[in-house]
């Protein structure tokens, strides 16, 4: 019995697939020659509860990569799917294959499942930075949207002039640094609290700008 297969192709492969793994659970890791796991075939076939499975109950890493070194947000098809990944199980949505993309730009770049490409970059997946980053497993803050730019890895390299460009409120940045240094950082209630840091960010971000434009048009 393929475990491959029964995750890929069964209509409901929790009933076929999870007594099998539990009997062997180190099946649930498993990877093929090409480095496609069980979390790539239940993200691409749109198998959400077996994904919550595998990362929840066999703690299978949901950062696992492929000979092509992408993870199983790569394959994604449904913006069900990717929700699932990035909003439940914290996947790295900053991960980048071997050609530099992330599953954002590969998408786009392919002009394949533009609905999931949208949502990617909405800049609301956040937590799945948190959680896969390196930055954040080396003690570095997480990486923010493309719409707040702070680089607190790189600060002390930069001029004042290049910090102060990139640094919107010298309040953010503060709270930032504070979440950092807590030691329940890496916990679900240290992320929560920086989901909504970062939220609340994003917000004030997009109505400066869109006042902004309004007095232009104005």
């Amino acid at each position: 019995m393929n475990p491959f297969l029964l995750a890929a192709n069964t209509p409901e492969p929790d009933a076929r697939l999870l007594p099998l793994l539990r009997t062997n659970p180190s099946l649930a890791s498993e990877q093929d020659a090409h480095g496609y796991s069980l979390l790539h075939a239940a993200a691409s076939y749109n198998h959400v509860d077996l994904l919550r499975t595998l990362t929840n109950e066999f703690n299978v890493d949901v950062n696992l990569r492929d000979e092509d070194n992408e993870t199983c947000l790569f394959v994604v098809e449904t913006v069900e799917a990717a929700k699932c990944l990035v909003e439940e199980l914290h996947v790295n949505v900053g991960a980048q294959n071997d050609d530099g993309m992330t599953a954002r730009e590969k998408f786009e770049s392919e002009g394949e499942f533009p609905d999931v490409a949208a949502y990617l970059a909405q800049g609301v997946a956040v937590s799945s930075e948190i959680a896969g980053s390196d930055d954040l497993q080396n003690g570095h803050p997480p990486p923010l949207p493309p719409s707040v730019k702070l680089n607190l890895d790189t600060v002390t390299d930069q001029t004042e002039a290049e910090i102060n460009a990139q640094e919107p409120d010298p309040e953010f940045r503060r709270r930032i640094e504070e979440l950092a240094s807590r030691e329940n950082f890496h916990t679900e209630e240290g992320q929560r609290q920086l989901r909504e840091l970062i939220t609340d960010a994003v917000r004030d971000v997009s109505h400066d700008e869109h006042e902004s434009q309004r007095r232009r048009v104005g």
